[in-house]
């Protein structure tokens, strides 16, 4: 008998297959064209949906950030060794650093191309129409007592080593990761294209774009400035040509950004990392430890589009705010979860609690990054191989002084 195919269940499948970004991309076309004709009662119905879902993503936040704060930190601080330190540290410094620029240049550059009034206009008419009901779902915590909570919970468990409270904090990881890759991503496209939708139907949405194609552009020029800064640094401290460094990883780089993940991109980046004489014990530590722990192009990314949201409501932009965002932004990007969208979505409690966006700025915040997320993991891929670069020349000093 020939063999029968079930062409729905294959069609299905192929709709699952299609990426996180070109769902995005899809939602906000289909968002504007139909905000142009959907009926009143329709746009509303979406509203309600973002209303529901908006509670459920704020129930959510502080356990996010206690889920994956806590053994993020537990991890680091368990004695697992020098190099491990140090590794964390230029990771850290360097999303930390990568952030500051970021901030300096979107304040520089962004006010000449955002008007703040028209840009304000826009996003206050997001929430013009109300829902028909909405369902509150309150957190368990705030968001600052979270952070308060996987910081002493993390540490403690660090100095006193208990492996049992160790294993229930990365279970619950496990936990939150999974609801963010089944629960949360695959709903974030019909939240975007909700939000984009009421923009629309306000008249106010190709506003907004023209001023997020803007954004996307500095945000690019930014990142390769950033790795050719990253590879001269590395370069001096390992007495390596940097741009032939650098070259040596655009393999990785152009795998990044077809595959849009860290992890899936580590063969590629190990070996590349390998070829710019990295010795196999540092380059087989540090590149799979920094596609989980080194989040340089995504804290840039995050900084960028929140200087930019603020200008457009006319927010407060000031470095004493940022540098606060800035610096728990660097240990959020480190406990971020290896699933697309990953970053963004680990970063949305300090958004709130540091800058105080509400749900629609989250939103549009979750649209914009998904948007350039290829960009970002392509960024911080190849920034991995100049921290392989650097950590190598200190462990062979190390070595050499022993």
């Amino acid at each position: 008998m020939p063999k029968k195919y079930n062409y729905s269940s294959y069609s299905a499948m192929q709709i699952i297959k299609i990426g996180l970004l070109p769902r995005i991309i899809i939602a906000i076309i289909l968002g504007v064209a139909c905000g142009a004709f959907f009926p009143v009662w329709a746009v509303r119905c979406f509203v309600t949906f973002n209303s529901i879902f908006s509670h459920f993503l704020s129930f959510l936040i502080p356990l996010i950030i206690v889920g994956l704060v806590t053994p993020a930190i537990a991890d680091i601080g368990k004695g697992a060794g020098r190099l491990l330190l140090i590794t964390a540290l230029i990771a850290y410094g360097d999303t930390v650093f990568s952030g500051y620029m970021s901030y300096f240049v979107s304040t520089g550059i962004f006010p000449s191309l955002i008007d703040p009034d028209k840009a304000a206009q826009a996003v206050a008419t997001v929430e013009e129409l109300q829902p028909y009901f909405t369902i509150e779902i309150p957190p368990l915590l705030d968001v600052m007592s979270a952070l308060i909570t996987a910081f002493v919970m993390g540490l403690g468990i660090s100095f006193f080593e208990s492996p049992s409270l160790k294993k229930c904090f990365d279970e619950f990881r496990d936990i939150i990761a999974k609801t963010i890759q089944v629960a949360l991503i695959p709903i974030l496209p019909v939240y975007i294209f909700s939000i984009f939708l009421n923009m629309s139907h306000t008249g106010q949405a190709w506003r907004i774009i023209n001023v997020f194609i803007a954004i996307i552009g500095v945000i690019f020029v930014m990142h390769i400035f950033l790795l050719v800064l990253q590879y001269c640094i590395a370069g001096g401290i390992s007495h390596r040509n940097p741009f032939k460094a650098l070259y040596t990883m655009l393999p990785a780089y152009f795998t990044a950004l077809g595959t849009s993940s860290s992890a899936a991109t580590i063969p590629v980046t190990l070996a590349q990392t390998k070829k710019n004489c990295v010795s196999d014990g540092v380059a087989g530590f540090v590149i799979p430890l920094c596609a989980t722990i080194h989040l340089s192009g995504s804290a840039m990314k995050i900084t960028a589009c929140a200087v930019a949201l603020l200008i457009m409501q006319g927010g407060q932009i000031s470095l004493s705010l940022f540098t606060g965002f800035i610096l728990m932004l660097g240990i959020m990007m480190v406990a971020a979860p290896g699933v697309p969208g990953g970053a963004i979505m680990a970063a949305l409690g300090v958004l709130q609690s540091v800058l105080g966006f509400n749900a629609e700025q989250q939103a549009l915040m979750i649209a914009l990054y998904i948007t350039m997320d290829s960009f970002g993991t392509a960024c911080n891929v190849t920034g991995d191989g100049a921290i392989a670069l650097v950590v190598d020349r200190i462990n062979n000093h190390r070595r050499n002084n022993e």
